[in-house]
C-alpha cells in the first residue's frame, strides 16, 4: 500500500515531467535532431538534471535522491509520451549498474564519483554487454581482460559489445568482460586508446554503437567490481532497464491512442466524424482496453519487484516488457489505419510514434524472447509460484 507522502511525491514528479514537456516541446527537437549525433541536446539534458531526473535512482550517498525504478519509470512514460530524445533509460541502466558497484562488498571511489556526475548531469555513461543478437543474458561474455605481459596493474581488453543504445554522445562506458574466469565491470572512458565506437542509425533517428576492443589497456583504477557482484549489478541495470522501456513504450501508446482518438472526433466523412461510426468505435476500445492492461501489468510489476527475489525481479521485468511492446504494437498498427494515408506521411507524427516503439520493442529483447524468458523462470504449478 502507497502512503499518501509517497503517492503525493510521485504525483508532483508526473507534473514536472508534463510541465516540462509543455514548455521545451521535446517532439519539435526529436523531429529537428533524428540523423543528427549525438542526437540529443545537452542543454536540454542540464535542464533535466536541475530537475531531478538523473538523480533518481543513484543513492543519497553520491548525492542523488535514492529512489527507485518506480519513479525512475514515471519520468520515462511521461518523456517518452512527447518522443523525447534524450537518453534517460539508457543512462538510468549505467547508473543501476553502478549503484549495484557500490552496494558490493568491495565499492570502489571511480563509482561513487560517477554517479555523483550522473547525478549532476555532467556524465553521461552507457551499459556495454550484449555480445550477440537474440541474447539478453548478461553471463553470456566472450570479451577478456587479461594482466598485461608489460606494464604491471595494468590488463588488455579485447572483445566486442553491440547494439549500446545511447552509446552516441557517451562519455564512456560500463563494460562487462571475463577476467581471470570471473565476470568484471570496467569504466571506459570515450575515446580511450584501444576503443573503437561505430555507429549504427536507429528507425527513430537516433543512433546506436557498437564497440571494438583491441589490445585495449586498462589500469586497476578503470575496474569497477568484480566477481558474482558484478553479475547481479549488470542483471539489475538489464532488469530496470526493461520496467523503464516498459513504461516507455506505454507512454507513447497512451499518448498516440490519445491522438488517434481526437482525429476520429474531428475528421469528418459522409457529413459526420469518422468516430461516429461503430467499427471504429469498436475498434478504439479494444485499443483502450489494450492500454489499460498493459499499465496493470506494469504497475503490478513496479510494486512487486523491490521485494522480489533476483529471478523474481527479472520474471516481473520480462512480464512487463512483452506485455508493453504487445501494447504498443497493436496501438501503433491501429493508429496508421485510423488515420488513413495521412499516418504513412513524415508530416503527420504518428510515424514517429510507430519508429520509436520498433526501436524500444526491440532493445533488451523483444516481446517473444521475454515471453520465453518469464516461462523460464516462472513454475507451471501455481502453488509452487
Amino acid at each position: 500500500m502507497i502512503d499518501a507522502g509517497t503517492a503525493g511525491h510521485r504525483r508532483m514528479l508526473v507534473d514536472s515531467v508534463a510541465d516540462y514537456c509543455r514548455r521545451s516541446d521535446p517532439l519539435r527537437r526529436c523531429r529537428m535532431l533524428r540523423g543528427t549525433e549525438p542526437g540529443f541536446d545537452r542543454g536540454a539534458w542540464l535542464e533535466m538534471a536541475g530537475l531531478g531526473w538523473t538523480a533518481l535512482v543513484v543513492p543519497e550517498s553520491c548525492g542523488g535522491l535514492g529512489l527507485t525504478v518506480t519513479e525512475h519509470a514515471l519520468v520515462a512514460g511521461g518523456a517518452a509520451a512527447f518522443l523525447m530524445p534524450e537518453p534517460l533509460t539508457s543512462v538510468m541502466i549505467a547508473a543501476r549498474t553502478l549503484a549495484g558497484c557500490i552496494a558490493s562488498d568491495a565499492p570502489t571511489d571511480l563509482a561513487h564519483e560517477l554517479l555523483a556526475q550522473v547525478a549532476s548531469g555532467t556524465t553521461l555513461p552507457a551499459l556495454a554487454w550484449q555480445e550477440d543478437a537474440g541474447r539478453v543474458d548478461p553471463a553470456a561474455i566472450t570479451a577478456t581482460a587479461r594482466p598485461s605481459a608489460t606494464v604491471a596493474g595494468t590488463v588488455v581488453v579485447d572483445g566486442h559489445k553491440r547494439f549500446v543504445v545511447g552509446g552516441a554522445g557517451a562519455d564512456g562506458y560500463v563494460l562487462s568482460v571475463h577476467e581471470a574466469g570471473v565476470p568484471a565491470l570496467y569504466w571506459v572512458p570515450a575515446g580511450h586508446p584501444g576503443l573503437k565506437v561505430v555507429l549504427h542509425p536507429l528507425a527513430d533517428g537516433r543512433s546506436a554503437v557498437d564497440l571494438h576492443c583491441e589490445r585495449m589497456e586498462l589500469t586497476a583504477g578503470h575496474r569497477l567490481l568484480a566477481g558474482d557482484a558484478a553479475l547481479d549489478a549488470l542483471q539489475a541495470g538489464i532488469d530496470d532497464g526493461n520496467l523503464s522501456l516498459a513504461a516507455e513504450l506505454l507512454g507513447l501508446s497512451r499518448r498516440l491512442l490519445d491522438l488517434t482518438l481526437d482525429y476520429l472526433r474531428t475528421r469528418s466523412q459522409f457529413g459526420r466524424p469518422i468516430g461516429a461510426f461503430q467499427a471504429l468505435q469498436h475498434r478504439a476500445v479494444d485499443l483502450y482496453v489494450h492500454q489499460r492492461i498493459g499499465d496493470a501489468t506494469l504497475e503490478q510489476a513496479l510494486r512487486t519487484v523491490a521485494d522480489a527475489r533476483p529471478g523474481g525481479r527479472s520474471a516481473a521485468a520480462s512480464r512487463a516488457k512483452a506485455r508493453a511492446c504487445e501494447t504498443a504494437a497493436r496501438i501503433t498498427r491501429e493508429s496508421i489505419q485510423m488515420h488513413g494515408a495521412i499516418g504513412f506521411t513524415d508530416d503527420c507524427d504518428v510515424g514517429l510514434y510507430v519508429k520509436r516503439a520498433l526501436v524500444l520493442s526491440a532493445w533488451l529483447g523483444n516481446a517473444r524472447l521475454h515471453r520465453a524468458r518469464y516461462a523460464e523462470r516462472v513454475p507451471l504449478d501455481a502453488e509452487a509460484a
